[in-house]
């Protein structure tokens, strides 16, 4: 079979994706490189250690291309790779990759910035060898080296910030430093369990280390669907995974709906890799419900936001009848009233109304299909 190049196996969500995020890091690298500029200008000009020469607009210039520079190949490159590193190499490898990196691109950068305030000093252009030339002796200063250090800070920093967030999901973590849910309150929120079918059979036949193997490139291989349709992760239950959406992000583009389909379309272009490995392909089933619930912080010893209230069992208890009625994905049909607004080519089913495990009431269940 031939493999698409890298570029071609995102899919829009996934560009769009990646692209924010290397905006958001773009900007904000930015904003950080200005501001240290001028403070460190302001700080020199009223102690007086500027000297008469000194070009305001070309050092502000230089500040920009450096900045600039960072941002782009930091957030599209540099970033992606190093948070890759950080997920699948042990901490000793990846810390050393992650400063090779960050050292080589330091150069680059740093080299942009020197060549234009060379280039003005000298009046000469930039691609002229003498400035070349005299671009190097900045490598030994202590401005470069000052930069290389405080950089590194901001770099780490930006890696910190995004484990941190996909560790509680996108969005969580905001809420989380600002106290949103140091108190209990009622939320409406939008659930799926997520289940893998047969998953005893499996792990008999996998054995226990392989299964753990299996079970954590399928969560690791789904995560991208989650991430790109708002979903947080609320928690992993052996062979089950509970994803979480605000309201406004569940319904918005069918994002909840289109999570499970993006998830099936990433597990089927991984199907020769699982065959290979474990010789069986991962299916799952879900099941979609919405409701109010408790949210707060809870622990002491492990701090973690937790979700409280009869729309998880619910949830839970809808998807365990996909395998009574035969298919991959239920939901509630309250939700699916809601959720009007679905993924391209993807219709809705009433099946009736079914008791659930542990209910006393019916309720009406739909599914969905795709042409």
């Amino acid at each position: 079979m031939a493999i698409k190049p890298h570029f071609e196996r995102y899919t829009k969500r996934q560009l769009w994706f990646y692209t924010r995020r290397a905006f958001w890091i773009l900007v904000a690298w930015v904003l950080i490189s200005n501001v240290m500029f001028f403070y460190e200008f302001i700080t020199l000009k009223s102690n007086s250690v500027l000297s008469s020469s000194y070009d305001l607009f070309s050092a502000i210039m230089a500040n920009l291309i450096v900045a600039i520079s960072a941002g782009l190949i930091g957030g599209i490159v540099t970033v992606n790779l190093m948070e890759r590193w950080l997920r699948r190499l042990v901490f000793w490898r990846a810390l050393l990759y992650l400063i090779i990196a960050y050292t080589i691109t330091a150069f680059l950068v740093g080299s942009f910035g020197a060549i234009y305030i060379k280039s003005e000093e000298l009046g000469i252009p930039f691609y002229s060898l003498e400035v070349l030339w005299e671009t190097r002796y900045f490598f030994g200063s202590w401005l470069f080296i000052k930069n290389y250090i405080i950089w590194l800070f901001i770099v780490l920093t930006t890696l910190i910030v995004l484990m941190v967030n996909d560790k509680y999901g996108p969005g969580v973590f905001p809420d989380y430093l600002i106290g949103r849910y140091f108190r209990p309150k009622h939320e409406r929120r939008i659930f799926m369990f997520a289940d893998i079918k047969n998953a005893t059979g499996i792990a008999e036949r996998l054995g226990e280390e392989k299964y753990f193997n299996f079970l954590k490139d399928f969560f690791r291989h789904i995560a991208p669907a989650i991430v790109q349709t708002r979903g947080e992760v609320y928690q992993y239950v052996g062979d089950e995974v509970v994803v979480s959406w605000k309201m406004k992000w569940g319904l918005k583009h069918g994002n909840a709906v289109q999570c499970f389909y993006s998830m099936k379309k990433i597990i089927a272009y991984k199907a020769p890799k699982y065959l290979k490995r474990y010789g069986v392909v991962p299916e799952f089933k879900v099941g979609l419900h919405y409701g109010t619930v408790m949210v707060g912080e809870i622990g002491q010893i492990k701090r973690d936001i937790a979700f409280s209230g009869d729309v998880l069992n619910t949830t839970s208890r809808i998807q365990a009848m996909c395998n009574e009625l035969d298919v991959e994905i239920l939901a509630s049909k309250p939700f699916a009233d809601i959720a009007y607004k679905l993924p391209k080519g993807v219709t809705k089913k009433e099946l009736g109304k079914e008791k659930l495990r542990g209910k006393t009431e019916e309720i009406e269940l739909v599914t969905y299909l795709k042409k």
